[in-house]
């Protein structure tokens, strides 16, 4: 299958014995930076998403549809194995099993599913989780979509920080039980229950977000983590270079006297220049 090997090497790395960080995609140049610079994984998170493609905060807006198009110009641009937060899978068991056929034709390499309670409740301020027995019923359904078995589906919760760490392991522990390849935490806030977790836990382990105790990657891969987030600061960083380049255009600034511009040759290897030379000259008879 076209995406196998991408698939192949996020199951390596979840198979290792190293704790890795991904770096940070959401679109086509993103994603060949993080390639170039030697990032083993990529992660495309729910909130990066719904910034690049509607400029929205993280409220569950964007479509999968969306998403999954957002994905496939990835697919295209780089081959970087790429984790996609699929949030909730877009509505009930049903729409997860679609998710899932969705993100696997747009070429990701695994996708995580969460049980928080999405969109928000009306009234309800705090975050909320759905049941147990739907969360499993999410988890069988995005394991019975996937037509390549390589696709890895994590799954995913946040009830650390919502419920307790004792609900957070009753799900991990149902999650591993329905089959699926590791479990994503949020909202762990300790070595203290990041090892209980461990103690009842078999399969790979994911953190997104953590504090510092939890930085040290040796511990973590101790720890049977094998993939640590670190945010999503390249799209932060890309939207205050804008800000400051537009800023400075619009009081007047000469083009030519703009500063942190990239190098030209940092263009052309982000855009493949010179493959796209060779192409021209192959395929169209131009000189090389």
């Amino acid at each position: 299958m076209a995406f196998r090997s991408r698939r192949d090497r996020l199951r390596s790395i979840l198979s290792g014995a190293a704790c890795v960080h991904p770096g940070s995609v959401y679109d086509a140049i993103s994603i060949r930076i993080a390639e170039d610079l030697g990032f083993p994984l990529g992660m495309f998170g729910g909130s990066v998403a719904s910034l690049a493609v509607l400029g929205d905060p993280d409220v569950t807006l964007i479509t999968l549809t969306e998403l999954a198009e957002q994905m496939r110009r990835m697919s295209r641009a780089a081959s970087l194995p790429v984790l996609v937060d699929a949030d909730h899978g877009y509505g009930n068991a049903l729409n997860v099993r679609r998710t899932v056929q969705e993100l696997e034709t747009a070429g990701a390499a695994g996708l995580t599913i969460e049980d928080t309670l999405l969109p928000a409740a009306f009234g309800e301020a705090k975050a909320q989780l759905i049941s147990i027995d739907e969360g499993v019923g999410k988890m069988k359904a995005a394991l019975d979509a996937r037509g390549d078995p390589a696709l890895v589906i994590m799954g995913r919760t946040g009830a650390a920080s919502i419920t307790a760490i004792e609900d957070a392991i009753r799900r991990a522990k149902a999650y591993e039980a329905a089959g699926v390849d590791a479990l994503f935490f949020t909202g762990i806030r300790s070595r203290a229950e990041l090892e209980a977790i461990v103690s009842a836990t078999h399969l790979p382990i994911v953190l997104g977000g953590a504090p510092d105790e939890l930085n040290a990657t040796d511990y973590l891969a101790n720890q049977r983590v094998r993939i640590a987030l670190q945010g999503h600061a390249p799209i932060a960083a890309a939207t205050q270079a804008v800000y400051e380049v537009q800023k400075a255009l619009r009081e007047g600034t000469s083009p030519k006297a703009l500063g942190g511009l990239p190098p030209a040759e940092l263009t052309s290897r982000v855009m493949r220049d010179a493959e796209v030379k060779e192409r021209s000259a192959d395929f169209l008879g131009l000189k090389k």
